[in-house]
């Protein structure tokens, strides 16, 4: 039975704060310009900030149902984040992994433990509006769609607010929405009068053709590109009820900006972003409009090296 869609409240949150205090970094913000902030989620243990939610999601599981494993869907932080939970555990975690994810992320999986169960991008998708996959019989974490989830990410709002106390405008990647849901629940708690963006690739931006179409849509000119780790086919029911409330508006990036983005990550923090983790930057710098201080979330670093320089040459 899938659970009723409720907000994440304030209590949700600091609950999960405390609950995995030993498990997540509490990452640095650091200064991009006179107006944007990085908030350097590339630099968690598993390189992503997919570790906040799947160690609450994972902690908050009854011994009973931990007992039986754990299973998740990924494009590979996701999956990361929860074998790297269930290994602390000392249970077994199978990742249903979209069969196009890079090498390194497949390693890293492997490396905490995780079986891979390979699948296309279609199939992983439909696993995730369904919540179950064939076979599979361990306890299901949702990477995206699952309340303890979206509660561990809402620890890095905490987090922004408490570093830069007069943020403005606070911008983060959209894939499945439990990143922007948990930081802009956390966020409008705080401090409501800042604005909340998501930012999607332009070959994936389901969530702003929803917004402009006033409901949950699928993204028909959907295309794959290397940042894999954003822009879904779909906006779901589910997801749409949990961002609305805490969501302003999206901004939809291209690709030549994201890969600009990853190089100006790469020179001012001297720190690696994959494509999602620099789609917060690149929206930033395309609107000068928006006030800051501007918090830009950078999501993730998992990307093969070659790629990256390959994408980041000047």
């Amino acid at each position: 039975m899938i659970p009723p869609v409720r907000p994440i409240d304030l209590a949700d949150i600091e609950a999960a704060r405390e609950r995995i205090a030993g498990t997540v970094l509490r990452t640095p913000l650091v200064r991009f310009d006179e107006r944007v902030w990085l908030k350097l989620e590339n630099l968690q243990p598993t390189n992503a900030y997919k570790i906040r939610g799947a160690s609450n999601a994972v902690a908050k599981l009854s011994d009973e149902d931990r007992a039986k494993g754990v299973w998740t869907i990924s494009a590979g932080n996701a999956g990361q984040g929860v074998a790297y939970a269930a290994r602390q555990y000392g249970v077994p975690c199978t990742v249903v992994t979209i069969e196009t994810a890079p090498q390194t992320k497949l390693d890293r999986m492997r490396a905490l433990g995780a079986e891979i169960v390979p699948v296309s991008y279609e199939r992983a998708w439909v696993a995730a509006e369904s919540h179950e996959f064939p076979g599979l019989d361990a306890t299901f974490v949702h990477p995206f769609d699952n309340h303890d989830f979206i509660a561990g990410h809402g620890t890095m709002g905490l987090e922004i607010v408490e570093d830069c106390p007069h943020v403005a405008t606070v911008i983060c990647a959209i894939g499945g929405g439990g990143l922007i849901t948990g930081v802009g629940s956390a966020i409008k708690a705080k401090r409501p009068e800042a604005k909340v963006l998501g930012a999607e690739p332009e070959t994936a931006a389901p969530y702003a053709l929803s917004l402009r179409e006033g409901g949950p849509r699928k993204y028909t000119d959907w295309e794959a590109s290397f940042v894999d780790g954003a822009g879904g086919k779909s906006v779901t029911e589910r997801m749409w009820q949990r961002m609305q409330p805490v969501v302003d508006g999206s901004i939809t990036v291209t690709l030549n900006q994201t890969a600009d983005a990853m190089r100006l990550i790469a020179e001012k923090s001297r720190t690696i972003a994959e494509g999602a983790g620099a789609l917060s930057l690149g929206a930033a710098l395309s609107d000068p409009l928006l006030e800051g201080p501007i918090v830009c979330v950078v999501s993730g670093g998992n990307i093969d090296l070659a790629k990256f320089a390959e994408l980041t040459a000047a």
